[in-house]
């Protein structure tokens, strides 16, 4: 595939792990924007997002540095450092170098998911990652719906694609009966695409071969946007799921793709796993978006695209909005 001509350095909120992926005490080798980087959780349950390397020597503390109370102790000379990415002790010496400091990355972790802040210039985040179910306000919670990690995951390594792509796909009606074979086009409702977190709203109807009124056989998807990492959606009527569609950047030439769903919990169970016709589901939501993922690890950046009449203000308004996240 040719190189999409898009930055790979976006500013935003990127997916680097699931929750459960760094427990407490754990160091977590990852790579994403070119650079070696490092997760850990402190005994306070704190995760930090890193650099690798230990400024004494190089040493890269993924390999053999471990976790004692709120720091990294690394492997070659014991030294250790604290979450903000400063030397705090020197073992054989009186006192820490505090000339030198490892770049640290800001963090947020909600819905089972850990997130690194990433802007090439070093700005601190200036929009938050929207919550998959307090940010619909609709009065739900995590309680109202099964745990999606681990069965209600899709993990795909370094593909040759762009988060982009993912996000144009939440504009383009069409593909719906092409690539998920359904009999229906989706009528768009909303596109706000005036802030750095945008929404996109749809509902489905699927026609009167039912019997059935509109009311009764209509759906839809409501999308919270929050940059061009992470994509939150709610679907109500036939199916009650959120999910979390989370593009990475791993270096100048591909991302990591993760996907996460939650299902309606059934009435009265309050099972801490989610029961088999419950994980099947699941399995038929994440088998839509690996259709989508199919189609973006194969696809080139078609700038200008040749867009069909209906297709013009969505795809225009998405690409006007998108180009903010990039650098100057």
């Amino acid at each position: 595939m040719a190189k999409p001509p898009l930055s790979m350095q976006p500013t935003g909120w990127f997916q680097v792990a699931w929750s459960p992926e760094i427990a407490v005490g754990a160091v977590r080798r990852m790579r994403y924007f070119g650079r070696e980087l490092i997760g850990w959780r402190s005994a306070a349950g704190e995760v930090t997002v890193m650099d690798a390397y230990c400024e004494h020597l190089g040493a890269h503390l993924g390999f053999g540095g471990h976790v004692e109370g709120e720091h990294i102790v690394c492997p070659f000379h014991g030294w250790e450092w604290d979450r903000e990415g400063r030397n705090v002790c020197i073992p054989y010496e009186s006192h820490p170098n505090r000339g030198r400091r490892i770049r640290t990355y800001p963090v947020a972790e909600r819905n089972e998911s850990i997130y690194m802040w990433h802007d090439i210039d070093g700005r601190a985040p200036y929009f938050e990652v929207p919550d998959v179910f307090e940010g619909f306000g609709d009065g739900n919670s995590a309680a109202n719906y099964y745990p999606a990690v681990p069965q209600g995951t899709l993990f795909r390594e370094r593909l040759e694609l762009h988060p982009q792509y993912v996000l144009e796909n939440g504009v383009d009606s069409a593909h719906f009966k092409y690539v998920h074979k359904v009999p229906f086009v989706p009528k768009f409702t909303r596109h706000d695409f005036d802030a750095p977190v945008s929404y996109v709203d749809f509902t489905v109807t699927f026609g009167d071969a039912t019997g059935m009124t509109a009311d009764e056989i209509s759906s839809g998807v409501e999308a919270i946007n929050a940059g061009l990492g992470v994509a939150v959606t709610k679907s109500w009527g036939m199916i009650d799921n959120r999910t979390i569609s989370a593009i990475t950047p791993v270096d100048d030439d591909t991302c990591d793709v993760r996907f996460t769903v939650w299902v309606g919990r059934l009435p009265e169970d309050d099972a801490s796993v989610a029961p088999p016709k419950v994980e099947r589901v699941m399995r038929a939501v994440i088998e839509q978006f690996e259709a989508d993922v199919h189609i973006w690890s194969h696809q080139r950046y078609s700038d200008p695209p040749a867009l069909s009449r209906s297709e013009y203000d969505g795809f225009t308004a998405l690409r006007t909005w998108a180009a903010q996240f990039y650098p100057a």
